[in-house]
């Protein structure tokens, strides 16, 4: 049966988005404190009515409420009686919480070798010649089976690179000591900064984001992202990796009666900032073919300029905010962003999205055969969720009474680059030690203590690497592993 059209907004008439539609992905742009967080809520709970999960960060702490009955707000009673919505009921949403930091929700880690050099490079914040020593640490960890599960292994493995460049030389080129230096410093303040936390395992399961509770309604994925914002470009990043294994894992649906999943990326204007062109033309690749993979990205953001013409040539659908022009930038932004909608003979746009209230949206939907409807003035429908956060108490609750709970929030720490890395060294200085010393210079030349160690490594690489990878490990688009496969 084909689910139900979604009401987005209401102004001469109501505004319906079709869930065939929704995978083409989105942008909701404008002013802070325009309502585009309501937007958000709006979108992510009509969603779940119709079975499809979401995901989306909790930025500003305030989406928790979410998982509760509304009816706490005049406000919204009065939104809805002057929309004339006689249908208009209070609900909750079945929400799932997530916290990196394991405080507000279940942890969420990737691992190091998962997440993969490209994008480690920019948390890191690397220049293009550290950026391709690091890529040399990865290599020199696939050839030889060296599971990189959190910062301690990629520490041990960069050191172990480090001390012995010439030793790589040969087959890697040349790697440089200073650029080692710097991944060493900048992942001491990557852990500073918690991410320590980020890496590890139990590593998420991407499975684990698409589940519908058992009414049929999809979860609403909610990471408290409070604290992550500290960091913009890990929590960029990261976000940006969990697309990509999104991308990576789900198979081809092609165009589906309604998405597999809804990403909204709040804030978006973080991926794009400082980003080098080939990075960029990567996330521009996935975002057009993760479409087929059924699901939709919806970009939240200030400023329409902060999107890439690239990117911002996909997002279909578009709700737009009021924008404030007090700069030459921002009277650009408003130019824009009214010449992408379709034109409206009856409507200066310009001037409108200048105009706009608080709630209020320039709006302009795909139709059934995916052509943008004309751009409407209207009041985005209200939100039937509870508006005040969840107390600390009751997230706790929520999330431990949650079924995946015990899935993650125990660490484990198995054997990866760290253990034996340091286990071969010891096993090498021991057999050194039992050695007796050459009697002359005659003597053949003996392999070096590195050339032992890799030797021992790559012979007992396919052990570690497991069946299941077979002899060569793939990486994906964004050089995250190719699939998201455990080791």
């Amino acid at each position: 049966m084909q689910p139900a059209s979604l009401r987005v907004a209401k102004g001469t008439e109501e505004l319906h988005l079709s869930p065939r539609m929704a995978n083409r992905h989105a942008l909701i742009a404008g002013a802070t404190g325009t309502g585009k967080t309501v937007t958000l809520r709006v979108l992510a709970e009509q969603f779940s009515a119709i079975g499809v999960p979401v995901f989306l960060a909790d930025i500003k702490g305030d989406l928790s409420g979410m998982a509760k009955p509304g009816g706490d707000n005049p406000k919204i009673a009065e939104r809805a009686a002057k929309l004339g919505l006689a249908d208009f009921s209070y609900e909750g949403t079945p929400v799932t919480f997530w916290d990196i930091f394991g405080d507000r929700g279940h942890p969420l880690r990737t691992t190091v070798s998962e997440m993969g050099p490209l994008l480690l490079s920019r948390i890191l914040s690397l220049n293009d010649t550290q950026s391709g020593v690091l890529n040399l640490v990865f290599k020199i960890a696939d050839d030889n089976g060296l599971l990189l599960l959190d910062l301690k292994d990629l520490r041990e493995m960069t050191r172990f690179t480090g001390d012995n460049a010439a030793d790589f030389k040969t087959e890697y080129g040349n790697i440089s000591t200073a650029s080692i230096g710097a991944i060493q410093r900048n992942l001491l303040v990557l852990e500073e900064q918690g991410g320590d936390r980020l890496f590890g395992e139990p590593a998420l399961n991407i499975q684990d984001l698409l589940q519908t509770d058992a009414n049929g309604k999809g979860m609403v994925n909610i990471l408290s992202a409070e604290r992550l914002m500290q960091s913009p470009k890990v929590y960029a990043t990261f976000l940006l990796w969990l697309l990509a294994e999104l991308y990576e894992q789900l198979p081809e649906v092609g165009d589906p009666d309604k998405p597999k999943m809804i990403f909204f990326f709040d804030e978006a204007h973080l991926l794009f900032e400082d980003v080098p062109q080939a990075l960029e033309d990567r996330i521009e690749q996935v975002v057009r073919l993760i479409r087929s993979k059924g699901v939709g990205v919806w970009f939240v953001t200030q400023n329409p300029l902060d999107i890439p013409d690239k990117v911002l040539g996909q997002l279909g659908n578009r709700v737009q905010h009021a924008l404030r022009a007090f700069t030459p930038r921002d009277q650009k932004a408003v130019r824009s962003a009214a010449e992408t909608f379709r034109a409206n003979p009856d409507l200066d746009t310009e001037t409108a999205i200048l105009e706009l209230g608080v709630g209020e949206a320039l709006v302009s939907l795909l139709d059934e055969k995916g052509t943008p409807a004309m751009v409407e003035r209207a009041f985005v429908m209200p939100p039937r969720s509870s508006l005040p956060p969840l107390t600390p108490d009751e997230i706790r609750g929520a999330f431990q009474g949650s079924v995946l709970y015990g899935a993650y929030e125990k660490v484990v720490d198995r054997e990866s680059a760290y253990e034996r890395l340091r286990q071969k060294a010891e096993q090498i200085a021991e057999t050194r030690e039992q050695e007796p010393a050459p009697v002359s210079r005659e003597t053949k030349p003996q392999p070096s203590e590195t050339g032992k160690l890799v030797g021992a490594l790559a012979k007992s690489a396919a052990h570690a690497i497991g069946s299941q990878l077979g002899r060569q490990i793939i990486r994906g688009v964004l050089g995250s592993l190719f699939g998201g496969k455990r080791r």
